[in-house]
């Protein structure tokens, strides 16, 4: 029988390039974007009957405490937990999986997922989760999940596949042979054609011990920090600045040397901007979006979240056009990266009510 799997849900991020909608005290994880219920309660709802949600834990800031708990009524207090300061990604893992072993033993399994993610077919997803726990539980490796590419993407990582790993739980796994960086058009073109690169999606699964020991071999001043945090959970403050601020990825993941992947296509996207969410938001007139009606005159390719409007488009192709009630965002579809920029003018002019 295999240890217990749980979920560690990174809900941390503020979702910037989701502004005017996604703000500090309401991340682009608590927006209900794609329906109903918000991204990250989605991600919750998907996991079951894998992983139950007293199984779930959600890593946050203390600026969305708030919100994401009262998007997560279904969870107890105890699995809501707050980061004291924002340090990326490798120190809540690595504080997920001391929290884990603390609950449930070392050789209790963890899945990494983010909080912001669209699956649209969940029981693939499950289903290459539950591979690559049954492969995580057989040794200690870390275990990713690697999306069938669609296109020749500039904007992700990628997996370079290795040799065939074995079956687990109805998965056939393959070897990292390394983690490669986001790729120019031409190389991602390449990759595409060669048939031996997925997308990096940041899924993963592994052993609460795997990590541990991870941490010693890879980043060992933090290791030290994770140490005391598991002798005294009270240190967590005291601890927190001793471990470095530094992602997963590049912390751990592609340093370490036993990787597998599970490919897999469960219908996902990062909707990593407003510009990709045209890939999941409905037909309107005039491109995709959610509008309470439209009317599109010579307009196309826009991106229109106006729930509550009529939005008459005229004219105007490839926009971006965010109602937020209190904010008004129009962009070109192009220029999404700098949204930064308008989140810098904001408080340089003391508007932080905006941000």
């Amino acid at each position: 029988m295999n240890p217990p799997l749980f979920a560690v849900i990174i809900a941390g991020g503020r979702g910037t390039r989701f502004w005017p909608l996604s703000r500090r005290h309401r991340p682009k994880q608590v927006l209900a974007l794609t329906g109903e219920h918000s991204l990250i309660r989605q991600t919750v709802d998907r996991l079951a009957p894998l992983v139950p949600a007293e199984r779930v834990l959600v890593v946050t800031g203390p600026d969305m405490e708030a919100a994401v708990r009262a998007e997560l009524p279904m969870l107890a207090p105890d699995q809501v937990l707050i980061e004291p300061s924002g340090r990326n990604t490798a120190p809540c893992v690595g504080w997920a999986a001391v929290e884990v072993a603390r609950r449930a033993g070392p050789d209790a399994l963890l899945a990494i997922l983010p909080a912001d993610h669209v699956i649209a077919r969940p029981q693939v997803l499950r289903e290459a989760l539950a591979g690559a726990a049954a492969a995580a539980a057989s040794r200690p490796c870390i275990v990713t999940l690697g999306i069938q590419p669609e296109r020749p993407e500039t904007g992700f990582g990628y997996l370079e596949l290795g040799a065939e790993a074995g079956r687990f739980a109805g998965q056939d796994l393959r070897v990292v042979d390394r983690f490669r960086e986001k790729p120019d058009a031409a190389t991602a073109a390449a990759w595409l054609a060669g048939g031996r690169h997925l997308w990096n999606a940041g899924m993963f699964v592994f052993q609460a011990r795997t990590m541990r020991t991870a941490f010693t071999a890879h980043l060992p001043r933090s290791a030290a920090a994770l140490d005391a945090i598991a002798a005294d959970p009270a240190a967590l403050d005291a601890q927190w600045p001793e471990l470095e601020a530094t992602s997963i990825d590049y912390g751990i993941m592609e340093r370490h040397d036993d990787i597998l992947t599970v490919p897999c296509d469960p219908g996902w996207s990062d909707v990593g901007a407003w510009p990709a969410a045209a890939e999941v938001l409905p037909p309107v007139e005039g491109g995709r979006g959610r509008v309470g009606r439209s009317i599109a005159i010579d307009s196309d390719d826009n991106v229109v979240f106006v729930p509550d409007r009529l939005v008459a488009l005229v004219g105007v192709s490839d926009l971006v056009v965010v109602d937020a009630g209190d904010a008004l965002l129009v962009m070109d579809k192009g220029r999404a990266q700098q949204l930064k920029d308008v989140l810098a003018a904001l408080e340089a002019r003391d508007l932080d009510e905006y941000t």
